[in-house]
């Protein structure tokens, strides 16, 4: 019976819910063990679909076309060819996927909290940069892949594009699932459509700091890689689009990560993996899935609350100057501190807490 109703709440729509309440009063389950067990496998099956989703639809793929259902396999394959730039185009956004039960689930095992500092206009175009990457970005994920935390009630006719590593979308099936929720290469081609062609009220999501801050990141530490990433702010200079400061605190409580030394073969390998892969593996771990007390993939349950701070106005400029550049990143890096300094306390950091750049 527990395993049905785990199943039956997972329905976008109401029947779900209803059924779920009656079986509970049928048989005496507890509603909160049960909602408990659902954020528990909506975050695992999340965090599963990050890690092999990919590689794993791929041999998926090949050993179909070896049988005798290889059409299929080969139907799919087709379409691939005719669909394989529409990543490149603004991608295949569905507001059902984004609406999923299952998101809500996953905000509420942390939970995940979305805060809005200033109204954005429908009229402009903007770049988010989010801070801190963390391991697997999850706060990014929720407030603008999903409309659990309500981003478009609270942004309203403003559409989020998160982009991310652009070989994420040479995988069959995860390519589209990445593109249901909004979710777009990082790469300039698709950028440059996205803020140039599809009209206004645009929001691209950049996790700034990248392959290279997530090797950092730890509980407890507040730092971002910064310095030298500047390629976001000539693309918002190049196409008029304002540039929008955002931190998610908690982000870098949710897994603890084994953090090699800068000489150290570790970091060596870590760094070859970056440089020719985009990404840079981690030894991390969260909790078990039967016990808090065990090592497991599971991230801890600690709040991530991402505030979206307010928005730079940035002007148009076709062939922006290195002085341009480094003026409105200045800008930026400012305007990130004081985001900073300004929320660190209401979030359960002392104030004597200090944002590193690095």
């Amino acid at each position: 019976v527990q395993n049905v109703t785990l199943l039956l709440s997972f329905f976008p729509l109401g029947t779900g819910s209803s059924i779920l309440s009656a079986l509970q009063d049928l048989f005496w389950l507890s509603k909160s063990k049960v909602e408990k067990q659902l954020q528990i496998i909506s975050v695992l099956q999340w965090v599963l679909t990050f890690l092999i989703m990919g590689v794993a639809c791929t041999l998926i793929l090949m050993y179909i076309l070896c049988t005798d259902c290889w059409a299929i396999a080969a139907l799919y394959l087709a379409w691939l060819v005719f669909d394989w730039n529409t990543p490149k185009k603004g991608g295949r956004r569905s507001q059902w996927v984004r609406n999923w039960a299952i998101w809500r689930y996953f905000r509420d095992y942390f939970p995940i909290r979305l805060v809005k500092t200033h109204n954005l206009l429908t009229t402009r175009n903007y770049i988010f940069g989010y801070h801190p990457h963390g391991i697997m970005g999850l706060g990014a994920f929720c407030n603008f892949s999903t409309e659990a935390t309500g981003v478009s009630q609270k942004f309203p006719g403003i559409r989020p594009y998160l982009a991310t590593l652009a070989g994420n979308f040479r995988m069959p099936i995860l390519r589209d699932y990445l593109m249901s929720g909004g979710i777009c290469p990082v790469n300039r081609d698709s950028i440059d459509y996205i803020l140039s062609k599809n009209g206004s009220g645009n929001a691209i999501i950049i996790v700034v700091g990248g392959a290279a801050e997530s090797l950092n990141c730890t509980p407890g530490k507040n730092s971002v890689t910064l310095k030298n990433r500047k390629g976001f702010v000539k693309l918002a200079l190049r196409h008029g689009a304002d540039l929008v400061p955002v931190y998610s605190f908690g982000e870098n409580e949710v897994y603890k990560q084994v953090i090699f030394e800068e000489d150290s073969w570790g970091r060596w390998v870590q760094k070859k993996f970056q440089k020719h892969i985009g990404f840079a593996p981690c030894i991390f771990h969260g909790r078990g899935l039967f016990s808090s007390n065990t090592w497991g993939l599971l991230p801890y349950p600690k709040p991530i609350t991402t505030v979206v701070g307010e928005p730079i106005t940035i002007p148009k400029i076709d062939n922006p100057s290195q002085k341009e550049v480094d003026f409105y990143h200045s800008i930026y890096v400012d305007s990130l501190i004081k985001l900073f300094d300004k929320y660190k306390g209401k979030f359960g950091l002392p104030e004597a807490e200090v944002l590193e750049v690095n």
